[in-house]
């Protein structure tokens, strides 16, 4: 399995993905600039990096279910923290309905709408891609 930036021909794959695992298409960029891909032959995962300041917001994690439990899920978000903590991130964040007790094992902990940086409520997701029953989660980076 091999972890890389995506590129604008990805995208057909990363919205197939998106759409199989019943996750928001709002806000993905053309170009998905911010994004990383995971491949085994195929394309069989992605995750993105929203930038606002000095926050991120960490959107779009998915593993094609047949890639499951294989790993990737985990080698993706390790790398998205890398990329944003060098990128000069101090605050990541995220929004699920489905993942809130998978995502403490990073260090991500649960907080409320209003505790999240304010630059983040201009995202789609906080706009509505994601419904207001989301969970929040922040995790700091040094």
């Amino acid at each position: 399995m091999h972890i890389r930036d995506a590129t604008p021909t990805d995208l057909p794959a990363v919205r197939q993905l998106l759409r199989d695992a019943d996750l928001p298409l709002a806000g993905i960029p053309e170009d998905l600039k911010g994004f990383l891909v995971a491949e085994r032959e195929t394309i069989v995962g992605a995750i993105g990096l929203e930038r606002y300041a000095d926050a991120g917001l960490l959107r779009s994690a998915v593993v094609a279910p047949s890639a499951r439990g294989s790993g990737i899920g985990e080698a993706l978000v390790q790398a998205l923290m890398s990329h944003a903590g060098a990128a000069g991130v101090r605050d990541l964040v995220l929004l699920t309905t489905t993942a809130q007790d998978w995502f403490p094992r990073f260090g991500f902990t649960r907080i409320t709408r209003a505790e999240a940086p304010e630059s983040l409520h201009a995202s789609a997701e906080f706009q509505g891609a994601c419904p207001a029953s989301a969970i929040v989660m922040r995790k700091r980076l040094a």
